[in-house]
Protein backbone atom coordinates (compact mmCIF):
# COMPACT_ATOMS: atom_id res chain seq x y z
CA UNK A 1 0.00 0.00 0.00
CA UNK A 2 1.33 3.44 -0.98
CA UNK A 3 1.66 6.53 0.67
CA UNK A 4 -1.29 8.13 -1.11
CA UNK A 5 -3.53 4.88 -1.61
CA UNK A 6 -7.33 6.15 -2.70
CA UNK A 7 -6.66 10.04 -2.46
CA UNK A 8 -7.89 11.90 -5.20
CA UNK A 9 -5.76 15.20 -5.70
CA UNK A 10 -6.54 18.75 -7.98
CA UNK A 11 -2.95 19.50 -8.91
CA UNK A 12 -1.75 23.02 -10.63
CA UNK A 13 0.99 24.16 -12.42
CA UNK A 14 1.90 21.01 -14.64
CA UNK A 15 3.15 23.07 -17.87
CA UNK A 16 6.66 20.63 -18.60
CA UNK A 17 8.00 17.35 -17.13
CA UNK A 18 10.46 19.71 -15.38
CA UNK A 19 7.70 21.21 -13.03
CA UNK A 20 8.13 20.20 -9.68
CA UNK A 21 4.37 19.93 -9.86
CA UNK A 22 4.60 17.31 -12.55
CA UNK A 23 7.11 15.53 -10.07
CA UNK A 24 4.54 15.92 -7.17
CA UNK A 25 1.65 13.99 -9.57
CA UNK A 26 4.13 11.22 -10.63
CA UNK A 27 4.77 10.71 -7.11
CA UNK A 28 1.61 10.59 -6.24
CA UNK A 29 0.49 8.35 -8.62
CA UNK A 30 3.25 5.98 -7.76
CA UNK A 31 2.04 6.01 -3.98
CA UNK A 32 -1.40 5.56 -4.83
CA UNK A 33 -3.46 8.00 -5.94
CA UNK A 34 -5.73 9.12 -8.44
CA UNK A 35 -4.71 12.82 -10.13
CA UNK A 36 -6.64 15.65 -11.85
CA UNK A 37 -4.81 18.58 -13.57
CA UNK A 38 -5.56 21.82 -14.17
CA UNK A 39 -4.31 24.33 -17.40
CA UNK A 40 -6.04 26.85 -19.09
CA UNK A 41 -5.17 28.94 -22.77
CA UNK A 42 -2.38 28.03 -25.08
CA UNK A 43 -0.93 26.10 -22.32
CA UNK A 44 -4.10 23.59 -22.47
CA UNK A 45 -2.68 20.83 -24.61
CA UNK A 46 1.16 21.41 -23.65
CA UNK A 47 -0.69 19.88 -20.24
CA UNK A 48 -2.60 17.41 -21.97
CA UNK A 49 0.64 16.18 -23.70
CA UNK A 50 2.96 16.17 -20.80
CA UNK A 51 -0.19 14.17 -18.77
CA UNK A 52 0.41 11.11 -20.82
CA UNK A 53 3.96 11.04 -19.50
CA UNK A 54 2.84 10.17 -16.10
CA UNK A 55 2.53 6.52 -14.75
CA UNK A 56 -1.19 7.06 -15.45
CA UNK A 57 -2.10 9.25 -17.75
CA UNK A 58 -4.55 12.26 -16.11
CA UNK A 59 -7.85 14.03 -17.15
CA UNK A 60 -6.97 17.88 -17.12
CA UNK A 61 -9.20 20.38 -16.51
CA UNK A 62 -9.42 23.79 -17.50
CA UNK A 63 -8.48 26.58 -14.78
CA UNK A 64 -7.66 30.26 -15.24
CA UNK A 65 -7.16 30.93 -11.94
CA UNK A 66 -7.80 35.14 -12.32
CA UNK A 67 -11.18 34.02 -14.20
CA UNK A 68 -14.44 34.05 -12.20
CA UNK A 69 -15.96 31.74 -14.01
CA UNK A 70 -13.67 29.11 -14.18
CA UNK A 71 -13.43 29.12 -10.29
CA UNK A 72 -16.99 29.04 -10.37
CA UNK A 73 -17.22 26.15 -12.43
CA UNK A 74 -14.08 23.97 -11.14
CA UNK A 75 -16.33 22.07 -8.74
CA UNK A 76 -18.50 20.87 -11.37
CA UNK A 77 -15.05 20.52 -13.85
CA UNK A 78 -13.72 17.88 -11.33
CA UNK A 79 -16.98 15.76 -11.50
CA UNK A 80 -17.35 15.42 -14.70
CA UNK A 81 -13.84 14.70 -15.23
CA UNK A 82 -14.36 11.47 -12.81
CA UNK A 83 -13.49 13.24 -9.13
CA UNK A 84 -16.44 12.86 -6.94
CA UNK A 85 -14.53 14.42 -4.11
CA UNK A 86 -11.14 15.52 -3.58
CA UNK A 87 -8.44 14.75 -0.41
CA UNK A 88 -5.77 16.77 -1.61
CA UNK A 89 -4.81 20.02 -3.95
CA UNK A 90 -1.30 21.36 -4.66
CA UNK A 91 -1.16 25.02 -5.71
CA UNK A 92 1.86 25.38 -7.81
CA UNK A 93 1.14 28.61 -9.76
CA UNK A 94 3.05 32.35 -9.86
CA UNK A 95 3.40 34.37 -12.07
CA UNK A 96 4.67 38.30 -12.24
CA UNK A 97 5.85 40.17 -15.05
CA UNK A 98 9.09 41.12 -16.13
CA UNK A 99 9.03 44.56 -15.02
CA UNK A 100 8.60 43.99 -11.00
CA UNK A 101 11.69 41.77 -11.03
CA UNK A 102 15.44 41.75 -11.78
CA UNK A 103 16.21 44.78 -9.83
CA UNK A 104 13.05 46.61 -11.07
CA UNK A 105 11.86 47.14 -7.12
CA UNK A 106 11.46 50.71 -7.00
CA UNK A 107 10.52 51.46 -10.35
CA UNK A 108 7.81 48.64 -10.84
CA UNK A 109 3.94 49.84 -12.27
CA UNK A 110 1.51 49.50 -9.62
CA UNK A 111 -0.58 47.62 -12.58
CA UNK A 112 2.27 45.20 -12.79
CA UNK A 113 2.52 44.39 -8.82
CA UNK A 114 -0.72 43.98 -8.50
CA UNK A 115 -0.73 41.24 -11.57
CA UNK A 116 1.78 39.28 -9.62
CA UNK A 117 -0.32 39.62 -6.68
CA UNK A 118 -3.47 38.23 -7.40
CA UNK A 119 -1.53 35.38 -9.63
CA UNK A 120 1.08 34.24 -7.35
CA UNK A 121 -0.98 35.16 -4.15
CA UNK A 122 -4.46 35.95 -3.47
CA UNK A 123 -4.95 32.41 -6.39
CA UNK A 124 -4.10 30.37 -3.44
CA UNK A 125 -7.82 31.59 -1.60
CA UNK A 126 -9.01 31.54 -5.09
CA UNK A 127 -8.39 28.01 -5.86
CA UNK A 128 -8.98 26.91 -1.90
CA UNK A 129 -12.75 28.11 -2.35
CA UNK A 130 -13.03 26.58 -5.23
CA UNK A 131 -12.32 23.63 -4.04
CA UNK A 132 -14.03 23.53 -0.86
CA UNK A 133 -16.97 21.92 -1.99
CA UNK A 134 -15.02 18.77 -3.28
CA UNK A 135 -12.89 18.39 0.54
CA UNK A 136 -15.92 16.85 1.68
CA UNK A 137 -13.81 14.79 4.24
CA UNK A 138 -11.39 17.43 5.24
CA UNK A 139 -7.96 17.15 3.22
CA UNK A 140 -5.02 18.50 2.61
CA UNK A 141 -4.09 21.68 0.70
CA UNK A 142 -0.09 22.05 -0.07
CA UNK A 143 1.51 25.05 -2.03
CA UNK A 144 4.80 25.56 -2.77
CA UNK A 145 7.01 29.00 -2.11
CA UNK A 146 10.17 30.28 -1.76
CA UNK A 147 11.37 31.57 2.00
CA UNK A 148 9.79 34.97 1.85
CA UNK A 149 11.64 36.01 4.94
CA UNK A 150 14.73 37.77 2.84
CA UNK A 151 15.60 40.63 0.50
CA UNK A 152 16.74 37.68 -2.41
CA UNK A 153 19.03 39.12 -5.38
CA UNK A 154 16.17 40.18 -8.50
CA UNK A 155 13.19 38.59 -7.12
CA UNK A 156 11.57 42.02 -6.16
CA UNK A 157 8.11 42.14 -6.20
CA UNK A 158 7.99 38.33 -6.57
CA UNK A 159 9.42 37.91 -3.24
CA UNK A 160 6.51 40.22 -1.85
CA UNK A 161 3.96 38.26 -3.39
CA UNK A 162 5.38 35.06 -2.30
CA UNK A 163 5.65 36.57 1.60
CA UNK A 164 1.73 37.51 0.80
CA UNK A 165 1.11 34.06 -0.53
CA UNK A 166 2.69 32.66 2.46
CA UNK A 167 0.46 34.93 5.04
CA UNK A 168 -2.29 34.03 3.08
CA UNK A 169 -1.80 30.26 3.95
CA UNK A 170 -1.91 30.90 7.17
CA UNK A 171 -5.04 32.80 7.57
CA UNK A 172 -6.56 29.90 5.20
CA UNK A 173 -5.15 27.16 8.05
CA UNK A 174 -7.32 29.59 10.68
CA UNK A 175 -10.95 29.73 8.59
CA UNK A 176 -10.69 26.04 7.12
CA UNK A 177 -9.40 24.50 10.13
CA UNK A 178 -13.10 23.81 11.36
CA UNK A 179 -13.56 21.74 8.25
CA UNK A 180 -10.82 19.69 8.68
CA UNK A 181 -8.76 21.16 5.69
CA UNK A 182 -5.02 21.29 6.64
CA UNK A 183 -3.12 23.99 4.48
CA UNK A 184 0.66 23.72 4.60
CA UNK A 185 3.34 25.01 2.08
CA UNK A 186 6.72 23.79 1.86
CA UNK A 187 9.31 26.05 1.00
CA UNK A 188 12.20 24.94 -1.74
CA UNK A 189 15.42 25.76 -2.54
CA UNK A 190 16.01 26.92 -6.23
CA UNK A 191 15.38 24.49 -9.14
CA UNK A 192 15.56 25.03 -13.07
CA UNK A 193 12.00 24.60 -13.50
CA UNK A 194 10.87 26.73 -16.23
CA UNK A 195 8.91 29.80 -14.25
CA UNK A 196 12.46 29.57 -12.21
CA UNK A 197 14.48 30.28 -15.98
CA UNK A 198 12.17 33.10 -16.16
CA UNK A 199 12.94 35.55 -13.69
CA UNK A 200 15.90 37.49 -14.72
CA UNK A 201 19.27 36.87 -13.25
CA UNK A 202 18.29 33.64 -11.29
CA UNK A 203 21.11 32.38 -11.16
CA UNK A 204 22.54 35.12 -8.64
CA UNK A 205 20.01 33.24 -6.22
CA UNK A 206 21.41 29.64 -6.78
CA UNK A 207 25.07 30.70 -7.68
CA UNK A 208 25.88 29.71 -3.85
CA UNK A 209 22.85 27.57 -2.58
CA UNK A 210 25.02 24.15 -2.74
CA UNK A 211 27.82 25.69 -0.74
CA UNK A 212 25.21 27.49 1.97
CA UNK A 213 22.93 24.04 2.13
CA UNK A 214 24.77 21.46 4.75
CA UNK A 215 23.48 18.65 3.59
CA UNK A 216 24.09 19.91 -0.47
CA UNK A 217 21.67 21.00 -3.32
CA UNK A 218 20.89 19.83 -6.35
CA UNK A 219 19.25 22.76 -8.73
CA UNK A 220 18.11 19.98 -11.16
CA UNK A 221 16.33 17.54 -8.76
CA UNK A 222 12.96 18.13 -8.12
CA UNK A 223 12.73 14.74 -6.05
CA UNK A 224 13.18 15.77 -2.55
CA UNK A 225 10.44 18.95 -2.96
CA UNK A 226 8.06 16.31 -4.44
CA UNK A 227 8.58 14.12 -1.81
CA UNK A 228 7.37 16.79 0.90
CA UNK A 229 4.83 17.68 -0.90
CA UNK A 230 3.16 13.98 -0.66
CA UNK A 231 4.08 13.30 2.92
CA UNK A 232 1.57 16.40 3.56
CA UNK A 233 -0.97 15.34 1.17
CA UNK A 234 -1.06 12.02 3.07
CA UNK A 235 -2.00 10.76 6.34
CA UNK A 236 0.92 11.40 8.20
CA UNK A 237 0.43 14.51 9.26
CA UNK A 238 -2.86 14.97 10.58
CA UNK A 239 -2.42 17.75 13.38
CA UNK A 240 -0.20 20.29 11.10
CA UNK A 241 -1.52 23.01 9.35
CA UNK A 242 -0.45 26.57 8.85
CA UNK A 243 3.24 25.30 8.72
CA UNK A 244 5.99 26.10 6.22
CA UNK A 245 8.14 22.96 5.56
CA UNK A 246 11.85 23.65 4.49
CA UNK A 247 13.32 21.43 1.39
CA UNK A 248 16.55 23.75 0.90
CA UNK A 249 18.76 21.40 2.17
CA UNK A 250 19.14 23.57 5.36
CA UNK A 251 20.02 26.87 3.80
CA UNK A 252 17.14 28.60 5.89
CA UNK A 253 18.46 28.16 9.21
CA UNK A 254 22.11 29.13 8.49
CA UNK A 255 23.54 32.47 8.92
CA UNK A 256 25.54 34.01 6.11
Amino acid sequence: MGLLTGKKLLITGVLTDGSIAFHVARLAQEQGAQVVLTSFGRQFRLTQVIARRLPVEAPVVQLDITDPDDLAALADRVREAGFDSLDGVVHSIGFAPQTVMGGQFLGAPWSDVAVALEVSAYSLKSLAVAAQPLLTGGGSIVGLTFDAKFAWPVYDWMGVAKAAFEATSRYLARDLGASGVRVNLVSAGPIRTTAAKSIPGFEQMEERWSDRAPLGWDVYDPEPTARAVAALLSDWFPATTGEIIHVDGGVHAMGQ
